[in-house]
Order: C-alpha cells, then structure tokens, then sequence
C-alpha cells in the first residue's frame, strides 16, 4: 500500500490531497497560501516528512480544448521542482474540469477540494 499526494497548484495557493493504493480515495488535506517559493516548499516538506508519500500527482491545467495555456507551464515546473527537491516521483493529471465540479459559495477556498478530485481521477485510471 502506497500513501499518494496530490495538488492543485496555483500562485497564490495550493491544494493538497492524500490517498493511498488499498482504499484508493482522495481526502482534501490542506490549502497552502505562501507568499514565497521557500515558504511553500518548506510547507510541502513538512507534509511529506508527517506522511511519507511514496509519489505525488500534480493537476495539469488545459483550455477546454486541450490546448495547453500559461498555468500549464506553471504547473509542469512546479512538478519537475517536486520530482528534484523531494526525489519522489511525480505524476501529472489533466484537470481540466477539477474546479467546476465542485459547489462552492464565492470567496470559497476550494484548492484542497480540487486536489482531492484530481487525486481520485488519478486512482480511477489505475
């Protein structure tokens, strides 16, 4: 059994999520609003040392079409700093539709939600 993170990375905040391969359903964890890179991974790593992930999966942003857009670059770099500051490996899920699937009341913070349906499509392909 393998514990799996997940997160909706954005610039002002990120969701993360958590799972693991037996059950193979998500949980919302926490929203991470850092100001600063350093921050954030510090944030991120004291999550990973409490949990021990054995991988992480990072939502990949795309335009309805599966055009790709600036978030997507955005996004593939903070993966690849996650692969290189924390030697996990990391996989990315198309989450185009993460966010809309979720009610929220405006001002909502939503981002660890949408790390958890990101996560679950990730399970569901497995």
């Amino acid at each position: 059994m393998e514990t799996i993170f997940a997160f909706d990375f954005g610039i002002k905040r990120i969701g993360v999520a958590m799972g693991n391969t037996m059950l193979r359903q998500a949980e919302p964890v926490k929203v991470i609003s850092a100001v600063d890179n350093a921050t954030r991974f510090a944030d991120i790593q004291k999550l990973l040392d409490e949990w021990k992930p054995a991988r992480l999966v990072v939502g990949l942003p795309m335009h309805p079409d599966g055009a790709e857009h600036e978030m997507t670059a955005r996004a593939r770099k903070f993966a690849n700093q996650l692969n290189g500051r924390f030697n996990l490996p990391v996989e990315l899920v198309d989450e185009r539709y993460s966010s809309a699937v979720i009610t929220a009341r405006r001002g909502e913070v939503i981002d660890d939600r949408a790390a958890a349906i990101i996560l679950q499509q990730y399970f569901d392909t497995l």
